[in-house]
This record gives structure tokens, C-alpha cells and sequence, in this order.
């Protein structure tokens, strides 16, 4: 938990303090309606509204680990423990970081747009790089800016390609153009780790209006991104969870 405090993603303040600032609110609130003498059963709702919004602060900085890097959901990606890794919709770090200090013998190139919005305050190379050097892994890594439908490399440039949180920002076409350049800049036989947001309970109890994000978001988002996943010429070989994340391992069959 420590880590938190280590690095700093600018995920901005609702993200990262709502819950808090929400049951701060509420806590006052309980307690002026407790002394006032107002009706009890209006300060018992206030007060579950309180426990709510700090158990939603616990699972953002403990579980979904908002303000540290992100944990490898599967041993399986990138077993040799080295390659030339692709982090498609890199953001500030969490996902880049999550590989190169996992997989010490790997190299990561981390691709994003750098644009203002999906929760990054100021998204830029400098906070990635900066986040990279607190982590001692930035000899590794080589940041780029570019579009994941359309990504500046030759094909079969990667060994393994890594997005997290990205993809599913998209429309579907945008989701069938990435994952299109995805496999033409994996050589043949490389992996894909592709996580994106998954409506299970840490999701829709801290999260309760983001639980269906983006087009492929929702009820059924599972047998959506296998789908989809599938179509664009992948062999599956995982589908599992992380807390809020959908993890599919893929692979580019060998031609």
C-alpha cells in the first residue's frame, strides 16, 4: 500500500479522493442529524452512505490499486520473462510498469495519444518516464506517441502486446482497428494481454454508474471481447479476472 504514496499517475480527484470527500460529507451529516435529534432512521441512511463511500476508497486504493502499478493477472503472458513488449494506450505508467517489473528481461515501448481526459490529470510522456525512473525500470522503456488504430510500427515488430484500460474507451470500430494493428505488429506466434474494465461486484459497488463503460461494457462483456478478440484473427488461450478488469491472453497463430 506503500506504493501509493511512491508514484504519481494524477488520476484526478474523483477517482482518486471522491470516496472520501463523500464520506466525510455523510459522516458530518450523521452526526448534525444525531444531535439535532432528527428522526434516527434519516442518520442511519447518511451513516450507510457513510460506510459505503469508505469501503468504495478502500477497494479504489486497495484491490483496483488506483495510485500503484498494476499486478500481472497471468504467469502465462510472456513466460521466457524477456521480449520486446508493446503497451498499447500506456497512459501514465500503471500498465508499463506492471511488465517491465514483472518480466526484468523485457523491454517495454509505450504507446498513448498524451491527451487530457479518461481520468489522467495531465497525461504526458514526462509523468510516464518520471513514474518509470521511481520504479528503477526506465533503462527499458521507450515512449511514443501515436494512435493504437493506427500504430507508427512495422509489422511483426513485438514480441507481446499489453493494453489495459484503452481499447475499451473505443467504438466498435475503434476497438476492430486496434485490435487489427495489434496483430500486425505482433510477429507471428506473439502474445496479446488485452484488460479492460469488467462490470463485477468491486466495479459496480464502488462504481455503481460505471459499471456498463463502453460499447463493449455491461451485461455480457465477456462473450463481447472473446468475440471480438477472436474476429481479428487471435487464438485464445486465458480468459480470467483482476478486480475490475477482464484479462484476455491471446496469441498471434504462426503463419
Amino acid at each position: 500500500m506503500m506504493d501509493a504514496l511512491r508514484y504519481d499517475f494524477d488520476y484526478t480527484w474523483p477517482w482518486t479522493l471522491g470516496h472520501l470527500l463523500v464520506a466525510i460529507v455523510f459522516v458530518l451529516l450523521t452526526a448534525l442529524m444525531w444531535r439535532a435529534g432528527w428522526p434516527r432512521w434519516r442518520a442511519v441512511v447518511t451513516g450507510v452512505l457513510a460506510v459505503w463511500a469508505l469501503a468504495g476508497a478502500c477497494i479504489v486504493h486497495g484491490p483496483m490499486r488506483f495510485n500503484r502499478p498494476m499486478d500481472l493477472p497471468t504467469d502465462r503472458f510472456l513466460a521466457s520473462g524477456a521480449g520486446r513488449v508493446l503497451d498499447a494506450g500506456a497512459g501514465s505508467g500503471r500498465s508499463a510498469l506492471m511488465v517491465l517489473l514483472a518480466r526484468p528481461q523485457s523491454t517495454v515501448t509505450a504507446l498513448d495519444l498524451f491527451l487530457e481526459g479518461y481520468g489522467i490529470g495531465d497525461n504526458t510522456p514526462e509523468r510516464l518516464r518520471s513514474n518509470a525512473r521511481i520504479a528503477g525500470v526506465e533503462g527499458r522503456l521507450e515512449v511514443k506517441s501515436g494512435d493504437i488504430r493506427d500504430m507508427p510500427f512495422e509489422d511483426g515488430s513485438f514480441d507481446a502486446v499489453v493494453s489495459v484500460a484503452a481499447i475499451d474507451h473505443l467504438n466498435a470500430e475503434g476497438v476492430r482497428k486496434s485490435l487489427a494493428e495489434t496483430r500486425r505488429v505482433l510477429r507471428p506466434g506473439g502474445e496479446l494481454l488485452l484488460m479492460v474494465v469488467n462490470p463485477d461486484w468491486y466495479t459496480r459497488f464502488a462504481f455503481p454508474l460505471f459499471a456498463s463503460h463502453g460499447y463493449f461494457g455491461g451485461r455480457g462483456a465477456p462473450e463481447r471481447w472473446r468475440a471480438a478478440v477472436d474476429e481479428a484473427g487471435f487464438e485464445i488461450v486465458e480468459i480470467g479476472t483482476a478486480p475490475a478488469s477482464l484479462c484476455v491472453l491471446a496469441t498471434r497463430p504462426a503463419e
